[in-house]
């Protein structure tokens, strides 16, 4: 048997995966006449439907609670890279540089092709600093030896070094005098990791998974006992799980007080990539080792540019707010690489997302703590979340597991060791391709921007517009986004608001204006939706 062939593909518009008010009312009608699951998961970020799709492909019983929407938390503020790891191997961590080499490629060739493609990422090097080329280029040498360990070789192509001349064709913007080459590598970016999230999802919910949102959790037990309450309806609810997967992000201790997180802000800027010289590559400005300033082109002329990796003190917001002192040190870091400034003013938004990084000296380690990966340097208190690991660590207590760190781009080698634990039969999501992916490769480049966004999915999502001719122009002037996403959004996708089409959905509101511009066409629609109008019925 080929390796292609054992890949499990979903039909395009498969009816199982179709999270719409139908399917929510009747995943919650079986939960109440029966409120015993295999597992439970709380959380409806990459970690938590990473899970949920690994146990449900395992043949268990899946229930997924989320308080919001999904991906409301960190898993929509990421740079949105399934990166190789370049920046642990940095720091030393060969561990966590393998594991990333590794779900790359997955990802790049079996789990959602249709979703990423490859970057390139241009590092300038300038006189008096070309001992720093020399460090980036072994870096990279030491990457490709990864990449090419991982047994993966055409996800990304190998680093290479070029003169000044091509390094300026490449990125444009670049600040002229002293520039002596660049080395230049390929990563792999995700159309959008809100998106990926949404197919994760979807996918477990083609093989059982009940994914429901506005689930506030109140409370789990090593038991099994999980209280929520329906925000819709402030019912208050028990659900029963032989297994609960705490996969909460950065709200992980409110479940489980015993694990310890010190989350880290990142804040990105959003620009015009005209402002950059609409260049399609990644410029990368080094800062110290392992980290750097990086400039990540959209395919609908946005670049974002971020990014800063700063505690963040006191209570976990929902929504964590850029500051401007934030946006400042980015714009200076870009300024002293670029030849034409960026102003304030040309910051047309800007975001901000929390790291769950694991505390770098715990207050006390239970015996039941497992930390996966290599153990963590407890003598070393750091003065910055940059210095705190990317590791992310399993907590068992009863029949409660907590699942806290790690990164977006492990989250489904984190699903495996979280549902080992629990059950011997054996993980297959390495097989498993998520909803919009097919046996024929879709780039996430392709032309058409449907295809690029929804894959094998396209056509579906183009026939929203079918009865409602409206919804197959843009959803403002000068927007990229059709009215027939919002609707797919609604009918296929789980959204229940205009937020949740605007904020994660699609990426609208990464652009305050562009949100809206939207808004009213969005509201209209979650109104028809409302009323019991099927989505595009107009």
């Amino acid at each position: 048997m080929s390796s292609r062939s054992r890949v499990r593909y979903l039909p395009p518009g498969d009816p199982a995966s179709r999270l719409d008010a139908d399917r929510r009312r009747r995943d919650l009608d079986s939960l109440r006449r029966d409120d015993s699951v295999d597992v439970v998961v709380i959380g409806g970020g990459i970690t938590g439907v990473g899970v949920a799709l690994d146990a449900a492909t395992r043949g268990l019983s899946v229930v997924l609670l989320e308080r919001h929407d999904l991906a409301f938390g960190t898993s929509r503020w990421s740079s949105k890279l399934v990166h190789g790891g370049l920046r642990y191997l940095a720091k030393g961590d060969v561990a966590i540089a393998w594991e990333s080499a590794v779900e790359r490629a997955h990802v790049g060739t079996v789990i959602a092709p249709h979703l990423v493609r490859p970057m390139t990422q241009v590092l300038p090097v300038y006189d008096g600093a070309l001992a720093d080329g020399v460090l980036a280029r072994v870096g990279y040498l030491a990457a490709d030896g990864l990449r090419v360990a991982a047994g993966h070789r055409g996800v990304v192509r190998r680093a290479h070094s070029v003169g000044a001349e091509e390094a300026m064709r490449l990125a444009p913007a670049l600040r002229r005098p002293g520039l002596r080459g660049a080395v230049v590598g390929e990563d792999l970016q995700l159309v959008d990791d809100a998106r990926l999230v949404v197919a994760v999802a979807r996918t477990a919910a083609a093989y059982g998974a009940r994914v429901l949102t506005g689930m506030d959790v109140l409370g789990a037990s090593a038991d099994g006992v999980v209280r929520y309450r329906d925000g819709a309806t402030g019912e208050e609810h028990v659900v029963r799980g032989r297994h609960v997967v705490n996969a909460a992000g950065v709200w992980a201790s409110q479940i489980d007080p015993r694990v310890v997180l010190e989350p880290s802000r990142g804040t990105h800027l959003v620009l015009a990539s005209s402002r950059l010289g609409g260049s399609q590559a990644s410029l990368t400005i080094a800062i110290e080792r392992g980290r750097a300033v990086f400039t990540l082109p959209q395919p609908d002329g946005l670049t974002f540019v971020g990014l800063t990796d700063d505690p963040q003190p006191g209570s976990v917001p929902d929504v964590p707010e850029p500051t401007e002192d934030d946006i400042g040190w980015i714009l200076s870091v870009l300024n002293g690489a670029v030849e034409v400034p960026i102003d304030r003013a040309d910051v047309l938004g800007a975001f901000a997302g929390l790291r769950p990084l694991l505390a770098a000296t715990p207050r006390r380690r239970e015996p039941t703590t497992r930390t996966l990966g290599a153990d963590q340097p407890a003598e070393h208190v750091p003065s910055a979340t940059a210095d705190l690991s990317r590791r992310h660590a399993v907590r068992v207590d009863g029949r409660l597991v907590t699942v806290a760190g790690g990164k977006l781009t492990s989250y489904r080698r984190m699903a495996q060791e979280v549902v080992d634990l629990i059950t011997d039969r054996q993980c297959v999501t390495t097989w498993v391709a998520l909803a919009g992916a097919g046996p024929d490769a879709v780039p996430a480049h392709h032309d058409d921007p449907l295809v690029a966004r929804y894959g094998t999915e396209a056509a579906l999502v183009a026939s929203m517009s079918d009865a409602d001719p409206d919804l197959a122009t843009p959803v403002a002037p000068g927007l990229g986004v059709l009215g027939a996403e919002l609707a797919f959004g609604l009918a296929w996708e789980g959204a229940r608001s205009g937020a949740d089409l605007l904020e994660r959905r699609t990426r609208l509101s990464l652009v305050p204006a562009h949100a809206d511009a939207a808004r009213p066409l969005a509201d209209r629609l979650v109104a028809e939706a409302a009323a019991g109008q099927p989505a595009g019925a107009r």
